[in-house]
C-alpha cells in the first residue's frame, strides 16, 4: 500500500488545482484512480489507498482520473480531464472502452524485429494527436535487429519533429534517454501491441520487476502477452507510469483531428488538388496522385490514411448512435421512477 505520498508525486498539476472551489479545499480529499476492477476502483490519496465500490451513480472512470472524496471516502465529483484515451471495444458489440486519462506523454512502444509495423505506429500517433498528448515512439529490441537505424529513419520520415528513441529494454543505460519525460509531476502512458517488450521496458524504468515478462517465440519473433490489466505506478525518477495491456486491436473513433495531424503531409497535398472535392482516385490535377508518382509519399502511408479516416468515421457514427440510445433509455428510466414516487405519495 502506498502512503505518505504528495499530490505532486501523484501527478497533480495547476490545471486541476484551478477546478477546486474554496469548499473543496476545506472539505474534500483528492484522489487518483490507480486501478479499475470489477468490484470497484483503487484510489490513491495523500494518506493511502482506498477502495471505491462500483455504484450506478459513479461516472465512467479509468486509470489516471482525478476525483474528490468526502471525509467518509464517498465520491463527490470527478475533475475534468486533460486527456482521455479510448477505443471502440474489441468484438462486435458497439461500446467505448476507456484506456487511460490525464496523460502528459504517450510512449508508443514498438519492437524492431519482425513485429515492426509503421501503419500500427501511425494508428497510435493519431490517438496521441487527437488528445494533444506528446507522442514518443520507443523502438525496442535494438539488440535483436540488424537494421534498426533504417527502421528508425522510416518512422522519423513521417514527421521530422517526432521524438523517436531506440532502446534495449534490458539495458538501464540505454533507457536513460526516456528519463526526460519521466520527471516528478508528469504522467506517461505506455501503449503498444502484445509482445513488443513493454513489460521489460517498464521493469527497467521502475528499477524492479512489477510486470511479468515472457520469452520470445521463435516462429514469429513476437514476445508473449503478459500484462492483463491497466495499472498506475510511481517511478523512482518521480514520474507516474500508466501501463496498459498489449492491444491486438486498436479501433479508433472520434479521431478525425488526430488522423489529420498524423498525416499532415497528405492533408497539405490534398489542398493543392485542382478540385476541392477531389477523391484522389483518377481526377486530373490531383496533387496526391502526382506525389505518388514522384515518390514524395508512398502507397502504404496513403492507404493507411484513408483506412484510418474511414474507420474513425464508421466507429464514431456507431458510438454516437449507442450514446443517444443510452441517453434515451436513461431518460425513460428516470421518468418511470419519478412516476412511481408520485404514485406512492398519492398524487
Amino acid at each position: 500500500m502506498n502512503s505518505s505520498i504528495t499530490l505532486n508525486q501523484l501527478g497533480w498539476q495547476p490545471i486541476f488545482q484551478q477546478q477546486l472551489t474554496l469548499n473543496d479545499l476545506e472539505t474534500a480529499t483528492i484522489g487518483r484512480v490507480l486501478a479499475h476492477h470489477r468490484s470497484g476502483y483503487t484510489i490513491q490519496t495523500e494518506y493511502g489507498e482506498i477502495h471505491l465500490p462500483i455504484h450506478h451513480r459513479l461516472p465512467a472512470m479509468t486509470v489516471g482520473d482525478w476525483i474528490l472524496l468526502d471525509h467518509d471516502h464517498l465520491f463527490v465529483r470527478q475533475l475534468e480531464r486533460t486527456s482521455l484515451f479510448s477505443r471502440r471495444a474489441p468484438g462486435s458489440k458497439v461500446a467505448e472502452q476507456y484506456i487511460a486519462a490525464n496523460v502528459d506523454t504517450l510512449f508508443i512502444v514498438s519492437s524492431l524485429n519482425d513485429d515492426f509495423n509503421l501503419s500500427r505506429i501511425e494508428r497510435y500517433l493519431a490517438l496521441a494527436h487527437e488528445y494533444s498528448v506528446e507522442p514518443v515512439v520507443v523502438l525496442t529490441k535494438a539488440d535483436l535487429c540488424h537494421d534498426s537505424e533504417d527502421k528508425r529513419a522510416a518512422v522519423q520520415a513521417s514527421d521530422p519533429m517526432l521524438m523517436v528513441e531506440t532502446v534495449n529494454a534490458l539495458d538501464c543505460a540505454s533507457c536513460d534517454v526516456l528519463s526526460v519525460w519521466c520527471k516528478t509531476g508528469k504522467t506517461v502512458a505506455f501503449m503498444g501491441s502484445s509482445g513488443v517488450g513493454k513489460s521489460t521496458l517498464i521493469n527497467t524504468l521502475m528499477g524492479k520487476s512489477i510486470q511479468q515478462t515472457g520469452s520470445i517465440r521463435e516462429d514469429d519473433s513476437k514476445g508473449r502477452h503478459t500484462t492483463t490489466s491497466r495499472s498506475l505506478h510511481f517511478m523512482p525518477s518521480g514520474g507516474v507510469l500508466i501501463d496498459t495491456p498489449g492491444m491486438r486491436e486498436l479501433q479508433i473513433a472520434d479521431c478525425e483531428t488526430g488522423v489529420s495531424e498524423t498525416f499532415a503531409d497528405v492533408e497539405a497535398l490534398s489542398k493543392m488538388c485542382r478540385f476541392s472535392d477531389c477523391q484522389h482516385q483518377s481526377e486530373p490535377g490531383c496533387a496526391i496522385l502526382q506525389a505518388l508518382e514522384t515518390g514524395e509519399i508512398d502507397q502504404r502511408r496513403l492507404s493507411n490514411y484513408f483506412k484510418l479516416l474511414r474507420e474513425q468515421e464508421r466507429n464514431s457514427t456507431a458510438l454516437h448512435k449507442q450514446r443517444a440510445r443510452f441517453k434515451q433509455l436513461s431518460q425513460s428510466y428516470r421518468s418511470i421512477v419519478s412516476e412511481k414516487r408520485l404514485m406512492k405519495k398519492g398524487y
